[in-house]
């Protein structure tokens, strides 16, 4: 294992060599290597010299460009590198997984990823799902201390503690070699369709000058000639910036993302956000604050109420008692922390908290009964049973009599109405006795199912957790931009229609989890289009809404915490997980991780997502409506005879180092427009260049080409003033198109305009380098043609109107 070091150390050297010899094989370097080996053989050699130069630029462009796309990938690897708790010295403290250490004591909940190999201490129905090395699909049970638990695994239920043996490269995960952040995601999208468009026009270009060659080398003789024209119109067809521009804007828009608080996971990400039509997401933590409070007590049958800020009073505290008593001793869920801190306050030192009585079984919450009740021995050593859940499901346990639960149900509502979730309190009948009248304890072992038991209510509890501010404000946006917000909890339906009014959800009925029970798929996908609340919905059944919601032709953006949400969210077209409450499956199941928990940075990424598919829209028009003018000028050669080049290869080089600066920093850069979050969503099947961009980029280039031309004609029998007559024009005009396009307000348009310009200066006060690139030096009277033919092409497109990105 000594070499695992040296090989991680030198994966990265490896792949950025890979990327720069990438580079020199991309197809605009392997069209300009080509030129550079005829003018070799034509006997000049200066020109293939300078083609040389500019093949190394390009290239080093195109690797400082890939560069800094992976840096931007890398940094958010380093956002998204798991965590893990340890308890060190006695105090749990949270670090990334690479800095656990052996001998640490490994905190295992449910969702987590373990982080190194290590050996059980305790465990309270620890299931493990191993599948990561195993292969073996179902979880396994881990209960006895000393059991081998290795890191990659997947805390699939209960909980535990484990001491580290094996961190890193020392572990079986380390020693298998895998690594998941070496595996290259599939193509997005917009990848996809930028592949299938770069390849038609590259075939389609190599097509035509194949064509174009062997005709004109055939009438002319002169095969070299007509072999290094075919090559220039190549230079000029393909788009080689396309990828390039797209890779690079999918990278830094998740970069951009993370910096708002939102963990893009894959590229894909980015490019979706644009096309959402529905926000699915958890009321608690998103929509709230998920700080809950105890705001009601109310005992049963008394009916005695107690609210915050009132002495807690004698009668409230076998209540409170029981509630902790149905709770975890060490809770992360937000209602039981909420429980203990009350009964922390108000119960300390009495004989209402018994921290050492010892459990003796649990039982979680079903999906029939949404219930968790805990056994206990007490000092004398008798049975005590507390329960606490659903009022509904409370009811049902203990088996009210129809006049009995309706009265319960009817408070439980009129707590609900306030806004408060409502949990019931339920406590074993005296003796703990079973359906019989029989004392369970006179059994020996406890009952395995909870039904068995006698229970009656001892009062309902209510918790307050507070709406985010920003929420009612986030849900309008996204209402504004054609967005719709569905909420789903777990709460009750008069406790989600409360929150939902606050909210500012549209109102309607509200579906409930038992609803869904049994329901039509085709009913389903019918409600789903006007009900934007749903209650009591299990995790399991969230991606039944995410289906029926998909089936209704909607783009779905899905959040979720727990372990039970993973499938949800692989099948949503957006998951998004939890970053501070989120389990580790649930987050490696999503595209988007919100680093926050805040609803509000859920909004913001959509519309930084049309943020980036706008630009990238600019971007790609602009560098098509560019390269029509240099595609028009490489193809009189091939269909005019004695037409000698007008743009050398050298020349479409140069003009390649402003076209890519221009796309990938200057568009990348500008910021949101005005009504971005005003206009509907993207539709999922909107092609990469709609009609709109097409119709626009063809007309920009038009004009461009109809002032090349007439600069070409204007400059007849002088072929090196006609060089440089058209190259003037593209440059300014070329800047032109980066102002016209751009934002004009932003600085870096302004710099990105002046690229075109700077370097036409640079030409006219350096004669030896226009004479060295075969330009004729320009009298006045020629720049004032210059200037004239890129002002009425410049005015003519912008009375046509700018490239706005939206290309749907």
């Amino acid at each position: 294992m000594t070499n695992i070091p040296a090989i991680s150390g030198l994966r990265p050297r490896l792949a950025k060599l890979t990327r720069a010899w990438r580079s020199w094989l991309e197809p605009t370097n392997l069209l300009l290597l080509g030129c550079s080996l005829i003018y070799g053989l034509i006997g000049e050699p200066v020109d293939a010299l300078i083609l040389l130069i500019f093949v190394g630029v390009i290239a080093g462009l195109d690797a400082l460009q890939q560069n800094r796309s992976q840096r931007a990938l890398a940094e958010l690897a380093r956002l998204s590198a798991p965590r893990a708790h340890v308890r060190r010295d006695g105090v749990v403290i949270e670090v990334p997984a690479e800095e656990v250490r052996v001998g640490d004591a490994l905190r295992l909940e449910e969702g987590d990823r373990i982080a190194a190999d290590a050996s059980l201490s305790e465990a309270v129905g620890l299931w493990l799902d191993e599948s990561l090395l195993t292969g073996e699909s179902l979880p396994v049970a881990r209960q006895q201390p000393g059991e081998r638990i290795l890191a990659g695994s997947l805390v699939a239920s209960g909980r535990g503690w484990a001491e580290v043996t094996g961190v890193q490269g020392a572990t079986e995960l380390g020693r298998l070699g895998s690594s998941l952040a070496s595996v290259e995601p599939p193509l997005t999208r917009l990848q996809r369709h930028t592949r299938r468009l770069s390849s038609r026009l590259t075939i389609w270009a190599l097509g035509l000058c194949a064509s174009l060659a062997v005709l004109q080398g055939g009438l002319s003789g002169d095969w070299p000639r007509a072999l290094l024209a075919a090559l220039a119109l190549a230079l000029a067809v393909l788009p080689n910036e396309i990828p390039v521009v797209l890779a690079l804007f999918l990278a830094l828009g998740a970069l951009r993302l993370a910096r708002i608080g939102v963990l893009a996971r894959t590229p894909s990400a980015v490019e979706s956000l644009g096309s959402a039509t529905v926000l699915a997401v958890d009321k608690t933590g998103t929509l709230t604050q998920n700080r809950m409070a105890v705001q009601n007590l109310l005992t049963w049958p008394a009916r005695q109420l107690w609210q915050a800020g009132m002495p807690l009073a004698e009668p409230f505290h076998p209540l409170l008692e029981w509630a902790v008593l149905a709770s975890r001793g060490d809770p992360v869920d937000a209602m039981e922390l909420a429980l203990q801190r009350l009964a922390q306050a108000h119960l300390q030192g009495s004989d209402h908290l018994h921290p050492e009585w010892p459990l003796e079984k649990d039982y979680p919450l079903q999906s029939n009964l949404l219930v968790y009740s805990q056994l206990w021995r007490d000092g004398q050593g008798n049975w005590q049973l507390a329960a606490k859940g659903a009022p509904e499901a409370i009811a049902s346990l203990c088996h009210l009599e129809a006049d009995s639960r309706q009265e319960l149900l009817a408070a439980a509502d009129s707590l609900a109405s306030q806004g408060l979730r409502v949990l019931a309190v339920a406590t074993g009948v005296q003796g703990v006795q079973l359906h019989g009248g029989q004392s369970a304890a006179s059994r020996g072992e406890p009952p395995a199912d909870v039904h068995d038991y006698l229970f009656e209510p001892v009062g309902l509890v209510g918790l307050a957790d507070p709406l985010r501010a920003d929420v009612p404000e986030a849900i309008a946006i996204a209402r504004r931009a054609g967005v719709r917000v569905v909420m789903i909890t777990g709460d009750g339906p008069v406790t989600a229609r409360s929150i939902a009014d606050q909210a500012g959800l549209p109102d309607g009925p509200v579906l409930s989890g038992a609803d869904l029970e049994g329901m039509a798929p085709e009913r389903l996908n019918e409600l789903v289009a006007r009900v934007s609340v749903f209650a009591r919905v299990m995790p399991q059944q969230k991606l039944q809404l995410v289906r029926a919601l998909q089936a209704a032709g909607e783009v779905v953006a899905m959040t979720g915490d727990g372990v039970n949400d993973a499938p949800a969210l692989k099948a949503a077209d957006i998951g998004v997980a939890m970053g501070k409450r989120g389990t580790a499956v649930a987050r490696e199941s999503a595209d988007l991780v919100l680093l926050n928990d805040t609803f509000m940075e859920l909004v913001r990424a959509l519309g930084l997502g049309r943020r980036v598919a706008v630009n990238l829209n600019r971007a790609l028009g602009y560098t098509l409506a560019i390269h029509i003018p240099i595609a028009v000028l490489g193809l009189l050669p091939l269909v005019l005879n004695n037409q000698p080049l007008i743009l050398l290869p050298v020349h479409i080089a140069l003009l390649h180092l402003v076209i890519d600066p221009a796309c990938t920093v200057v568009f990348e850069a500008l910021p949101a427009t005005a009504d971005q979050m005003r206009q509907p969503p993207r539709p999922p099947e909107a092609p990469l260049l709609g009609k709109p961009l097409w119709r626009r980029a063809l007309l920009q280039g038009g004009l461009l080409s109809l002032a090349a031309l007439l600069l070409v004609f204007w400059g007849a029998g002088q072929v090196s003033l006609q060089r440089m007559l058209v190259f003037s024009l593209l440059l300014l005009a070329g800047g032109g198109l980066v102002w016209l396009n751009g934002d004009r307000r932003r600085p870096i348009t302004t710099v990105g305009a002046l690229i075109g310009l700077q370097l036409w200066l640079l030409l006219l006060v350096s004669p030896g380098l226009g004479s060295w690139l075969g330009l004729a030096p320009l009298a006045p009277g020629a720049m004032a043609m210059v200037g004239l033919a890129a002002a009425a092409s410049l005015l003519l497109a912008a009375g046509l109107g700018p490239i706005t990105g939206r290309a749907w």
